[in-house]
């Protein structure tokens, strides 16, 4: 444990330079006192760390001094080759940047953990896009990325789902996102015409790569706000996605295999009602996005489902049976 946490004082050190007691205890996770003990520890194994005092002093490494990755558990080693995904590299335009990166990190390894890095390699593939999803082209991805990196505004034509379907937008790029095989940039609008130049609209907001139809960049930059975290947004927006997702309700009759072919938020729907009557049918009240889509859902599965309400879904159920048996008496 404390070989590990020795490490870890040093690499944080060598990758960030000077760091004082306290940050040092609280990426570490333990006391300040553990820090001074630990500073000794590595300055008696020969490690050129130093410490200055006063309040704008702090630990660093002497200038110049670096480690190898010998000290990398196995696990880690491992993870390190897994998280290498060279699909959304070579869309990025880094496919030979990672391969570079993978081979001087697999030299720096000892034999040991070399060999366990490449089982991993060979025994596990990571393919994040679905089933029955076409590979969508994403042709002006390096160029967003790019803008991304070097905060420059873009002005894109965008295709939309709602009409007018192609419009002009003028954004900040505030960061990229891989979900599910598909790209999506997190970008701030900004107004046409604002009386401060750069002046934006609330945001970000979230933008498909693969619907971006042309790009240009003015030759302008901006500044990414401080407290602005892409992690931290991509969760909110993504709760806030499933919150306005399903808002209505539909009360129904479930078979044990109708059940069974539920998924996402109606499976778990199920999964909490109530017990099955007699007959083993279960009464559930399932989350659905709209009449339209509760339609569709209901009459995939068939015989297996009998809605109760509301009464407008019933009716339109009943409405839609009526016409296909018309259709196929």
């Amino acid at each position: 444990m404390k070989s590990s946490r020795l490490l870890s004082m040093l690499l944080l050190l060598q990758t960030r330079g000077r760091m004082t007691a306290a940050e040092l205890a609280a990426e570490l996770e333990v006391s300040v006192r553990t820090v001074y003990r630990d500073a000794e520890a590595l300055s008696a194994a020969g490690v050129p760390v130093y410490g200055d005092a006063g309040h704008s002093g702090g630990y660093q490494l002497l200038d110049g001094y670096r480690t190898r990755l010998t000290g990398l558990s196995t696990g880690e080693a491992e993870a390190l080759f897994l998280s290498g995904m060279p699909g959304p590299a070579a869309e990025l335009g880094l496919g030979r940047a990672l391969s570079a990166a993978q081979l001087k990190l697999r030299a720096a390894l000892p034999p040991e953990l070399r060999a366990q890095a490449d089982r991993m390699r060979l025994r596990f593939h990571l393919d994040a896009p679905g089933w029955y999803a076409d590979q969508e082209e994403v042709p002006l991805l390096p160029r967003v990325a790019d803008a991304v990196w070097r905060s420059r505004v873009i002005e894109i034509r965008y295709r939309r789902w709602q009409e007018p379907r192609e419009v002009d937008r003028r954004l900040r790029p505030y960061g990229l996102v891989l979900k599910a095989g598909c790209w999506y940039l997190v970008a701030a609008p900004e107004r046409p015409g604002a009386a401060t130049p750069g002046a934006a609209t609330p945001g970000p907001f979230t933008f498909r790569v693969d619907q971006i139809l042309a790009l240009s960049e003015p030759g302008e930059g901006f500044e990414l706000p401080e407290e602005f975290d892409l992690a931290a947004h991509w969760r909110a927006a993504q709760q806030d996605f499933h919150a306005r997702l399903h808002r209505g309700e539909a009360l129904v009759r479930v078979s044990p295999r109708g059940a069974g072919l539920l998924s996402g938020a109606q499976a778990r729907a199920m999964a909490a009602a109530d017990a099955p009557e007699p007959d083993g049918w279960t009464r559930v009240a399932l989350p659905v996005e709209s009449a339209e889509h509760a339609e569709s859902l209901f009459l995939s599965l068939g015989g297996e489902v009998e809605v109760l309400g509301p009464p407008e879904l019933r009716d339109r159920m009943r409405a839609t049976v009526r016409a296909l048996a018309a259709r196929y008496s």
